[in-house]
C-alpha cells in the first residue's frame, strides 16, 4: 500500500492549491487540511487553534508535509502523536522578503516561520531566491535580539534545506508566431500591492505615449479588498483592455495566454513567478524585472531593470518589448519544471523520511 502523506496548508492560496494538485499525481495516498487564504494575522498565529479539533486526524499518516504558513512548532507541541511523525516544511514564500509596510503582524509571522523551520525534519524552497532571502532575512532578524542569540541555528537550518520548484503545467507545442499589431500583452497576477500595479499603470502610459498599438489582458486572483488603482487603470485604458478580472475556467484562462504575445511582471516580489512560467510554457515572451526569482528562469533578453521611479522602470520594460519586436529570441525552457521531471526530486525528498 502506498505511504500516506497529509498536507497542511494554513493559507491555501491559488498557487498552493495548484502545487497540491500537481503533487497528487505522485504515487502516495494524499489528503489535505487547508484553511482559506484570508484573515492573514489570524491564520499565521491562530492556525493551531483552527486545526485543534483535527489533530487526531492529522496524526493518522506516514508523513506530514506543511506549508510555511503553518505554525508547526505549536501543532507538534499540542499533540504528541503529531510530534512523532516525520514533518517536512515547504516554503512557497517567506515572511522576511515581503515589503514591510504592506504586511500586518510581520514580526510575529517571521518568528513563527523560524520556529516552524526549526521543528521540521527538512525544509524546501520553491526558488534559490526564496531560500537566500529567507536566510538573509532571518540573519538580520536574529541580530536584533538583545542577548542570548543562537549561534548555530541558521547553519543547521541551511544544512537541512534545498530548492524544489513548484511544478507547472506541461508546455504546449505552440509554434513560433510573428508579432503582429496590435501587440497583445497579458498581466496575470494577484491584484495586490506587492505586484506593483503602479508600475503597470506607468507601463501602459509609456506604451500609449510611444503610440505602440497594443491590447492588454489584466487577469488574476482578487480578494475582498483590492488596490483602487485598478479602477483607474480600467477607466484610463479602457480602449486597450481585452480581458479584465479573474478568469475562473482554466480553458478560458489558457485561451488568454495562447492569444498573447507577451506576459508582463511588474512585481515587487515573486518567489518563483508561477503565472509567468505558465504563460511562457504556452508560448508567451516574458518581460520581467531583473531581480527576485526571475533571473533563475529567464535570460538577459527577457529582463528589464527596475529604476528609481515607476516612469523610468516603465521605460525599461517597454524598451525590452521593443527589442523583441526587432529581434526574435528563443523562448526560455520550462519543461524541467513539469511534474514529469520534478516528480523524482519530490519522491526522493519524501521517501528519505518514510520508513
Amino acid at each position: 500500500m502506498p505511504a500516506s502523506i497529509k498536507v497542511i496548508s494554513a493559507y491555501h492560496a491559488q498557487s498552493h492549491d495548484h502545487w497540491y494538485k500537481e503533487l497528487q499525481t505522485l504515487p502516495y495516498n494524499w489528503s489535505l487540511h487547508s484553511l482559506s487564504p484570508r484573515y492573514f494575522s489570524w491564520r499565521i498565529r491562530g492556525n493551531p487553534l483552527s486545526y485543534f479539533d483535527e489533530l487526531t486526524k492529522m496524526s493518522d499518516c506516514d508523513l506530514l508535509l506543511c506549508t510555511s504558513m503553518v505554525d508547526l512548532a505549536t501543532i507538534k507541541g499540542l499533540d504528541k502523536r503529531v510530534s512523532e511523525l516525520p514533518c517536512l516544511l515547504y516554503f512557497h514564500e517567506n515572511q522576511f522578503a515581503y515589503p514591510i509596510n504592506q504586511q500586518q503582524g510581520i514580526l510575529e509571522a517571521q518568528i513563527t516561520s523560524l520556529y516552524s523551520a526549526i521543528s521540521a525534519d527538512s525544509i524546501a524552497f520553491n526558488s534559490e531566491y526564496n531560500r537566500l532571502s529567507f536566510f538573509q532575512g532571518a540573519d538580520k532578524f536574529l541580530k536584533k535580539m538583545p542577548d542570548h542569540k543562537p549561534k548555530n541555528l541558521l547553519k543547521s537550518l541551511e544544512n537541512k534545506s534545498q530548492v524544489i520548484h513548484v511544478p507547472i503545467p506541461c508546455s504546449t507545442d505552440k509554434p513560433d508566431i510573428s508579432i503582429t499589431e496590435p501587440i497583445k500583452i497579458v498581466w496575470n497576477h494577484r491584484w495586490e500591492y506587492d505586484k506593483n500595479p503602479e508600475l503597470l499603470e506607468a507601463f501602459l502610459s509609456e506604451m500609449t505615449n510611444r503610440k505602440m498599438p497594443f491590447k492588454i489582458s489584466i487577469v488574476g486572483q482578487q480578494f475582498r479588498k483590492k488596490p483602487e488603482i485598478f479602477e483607474r487603470i480600467k477607466t484610463k485604458f479602457e480602449e486597450n483592455i481585452e480581458a479584465w478580472g479573474f478568469v475562473d475556467k482554466r480553458q478560458n484562462y489558457e485561451a488568454v495566454l495562447d492569444e498573447s504575445h507577451f506576459v508582463l511582471s511588474t512585481a515587487d516580489h515573486d518567489f518563483q513567478g508561477i503565472s509567468m512560467l505558465e504563460a511562457v510554457a504556452r508560448g508567451c515572451i516574458p518581460i520581467a524585472p531583473k531581480d527576485l526569482a526571475y533571473p533563475e528562469f529567464f535570460d538577459e533578453p527577457f529582463l528589464y531593470n527596475k529604476a528609481s521611479t515607476q516612469e523610468k522602470s516603465a521605460i525599461n520594460a517597454v524598451d525590452c518589448i521593443s527589442r523583441h519586436l526587432k529581434k526574435s529570441y528563443e523562448l526560455p525552457k520550462t519543461s524541467h519544471l513539469e511534474i514529469s521531471n520534478l516528480g523524482n526530486i519530490y519522491r526522493k525528498w519524501f521517501d528519505s523520511f518514510l520508513v
